[in-house]
C-alpha cells in the first residue's frame, strides 16, 4: 500500500472515522441499555444508535433565519474533526506505540474543541434556549478544564516530567494516593465533557428542551450525535492511556480498562441528579481544586523523596 492510501486508510478506516464511530455508536448504546436496565426499562436494540444516526441524515435541515449559517453548519464538523484527530492519536499510542513529545499537551487542545464548537454552534443558533444553554456551557468549561490541567500535572510529575503519551503511559499513576485523586477528578471533568448527568444542565431536556442544541435537525443534529458517540471512545481512552497504563500489558487488559472506565461513568450517570452551574463551578474549583493542589503537593514529596505510593 502506498504511503497516500496507507495515511486515507488510517483516516478513514482504520483507527479513523468508521473504527471510532461503530465503537462509539455501540459504547453509546451500551449507556443508554444500563441506564434502562437500572431504570426497570427494557432498552433500546443493539443497533439503534445507528438507526437513530442513519434516520437524522434523511431529515431536512432547518436552520432558523437569524442564525449565523456559515457557524452554525460548521460547528458540528469542527467537533467531529477534533474527537478524530484526538481519537486516532490515542489509537496510535495504545496499539503502534508511536507518539511525538509533547503531545499531550495536543491532546489537551483537542479535548476541547468538541465542548468550543458546541459554544460557538449554539450562540450562533439566535435562539434563547441555545443561548442559556451556551452560557451553562461556557461556565462549565471554565470549571472543568483547570482541574483536568492540574490533574495532568500530577501525571506529568509522576512519570518523571514526560510529556509523551507513550512515556506517560508505561506508568499507572492511579496506583498512588496522588494518582487516585487525580484520576477521581479528570473522570468527573470527562463526565461533564461528555454532557452527561450530573452535568448536563446545558442540554437539560426537561428545563431547556435540548437547550444548546435545540435548533439543530437533520444531517447537522446527526453529525452532532456522531460527535458524541466518538467522544465516547476517545475520553475514556484518554484516561485508560493517562493513568491506567494504557495497553501496555495486553490488548485484552486495555479492553478491560476502557469497559471500567466506561462503566464509572454510567455509574456517576444513574447515580446522581442534575446539578445547578453554580454548584458544578463550585464543586470543580473547590472541591476538585483542593483535592488536586494536595494531590500535586503529594506527587511531587514522592518523585522527590522516591516514595511512589505517594
Amino acid at each position: 500500500m502506498t504511503e497516500p492510501l496507507q495515511i486515507l486508510f488510517w483516516v478513514v478506516v482504520f483507527p479513523g472515522f468508521l473504527f471510532t464511530l461503530i465503537l462509539g455508536l455501540v459504547a453509546s448504546w451500551i449507556v443508554r441499555k444500563v441506564s434502562a436496565l437500572v431504570q426497570w426499562r427494557v432498552g433500546p436494540p443493539l443497533l439503534q444508535p445507528f438507526y437513530d444516526v442513519i434516520k437524522l441524515m434523511g431529515k431536512e435541515i432547518l436552520i432558523p433565519q437569524e442564525a449565523q449559517r456559515t457557524i452554525f453548519t460548521m460547528a458540528p464538523v469542527v467537533s467531529v474533526a477534533g474527537t478524530l484527530l484526538l481519537s486516532m492519536m490515542l489509537w496510535r499510542v495504545s496499539l503502534a506505540g508511536t507518539s511525538f513529545v509533547g503531545d499531550i499537551i495536543v491532546a489537551i487542545y483537542l479535548m476541547v474543541l468538541p465542548s468550543l464548537a458546541l459554544i460557538l454552534g449554539g450562540s450562533a443558533s439566535a435562539s434563547p434556549h441555545a443561548t442559556v444553554g451556551t452560557s451553562r456551557e461556557m461556565k462549565l468549561v471554565m470549571g472543568y478544564e483547570l482541574p483536568l490541567l492540574l490533574a495532568l500535572i500530577v501525571v506529568i510529575i509522576k512519570s518523571g516530567g514526560q510529556l509523551s503519551l507513550v512515556a506517560i503511559a508505561q506508568n499507572a499513576p492511579v496506583l498512588s494516593i496522588s494518582g487516585m485523586l487525580a484520576f477521581l477528578a479528570s473522570l468527573m471533568c470527562v463526565q461533564a465533557k461528555l454532557g452527561f448527568v450530573p452535568f448536563d444542565m446545558a442540554e437539560a431536556e426537561t428545563e431547556l428542551g435540548s437547550g444548546i442544541l435545540m435548533e439543530y435537525s437533520g444531517a447537522l443534529l446527526a453529525v452532532w450525535k456522531v460527535a458524541q458517540a466518538m467522544m465516547l471512545v476517545a475520553l475514556p481512552l484518554f484516561l485508560v492511556t493517562v493513568f491506567l497504563g494504557g495497553f501496555t500489558s495486553s490488548l485484552w487488559a486495555g479492553i478491560g480498562k476502557y469497559v471500567l472506565v466506561l462503566v464509572l461513568i454510567i455509574l456517576i450517570k444513574n447515580t446522581n441528579p442534575r446539578v445547578q452551574i453554580h454548584q458544578a463551578m463550585k464543586f470543580f474549583w473547590v472541591h476538585c481544586g483542593i483535592a488536586l493542589v494536595v494531590a500535586v503537593i503529594l506527587a511531587t514529596i514522592g518523585n522527590n523523596y522516591g516514595i511512589g505510593w505517594l
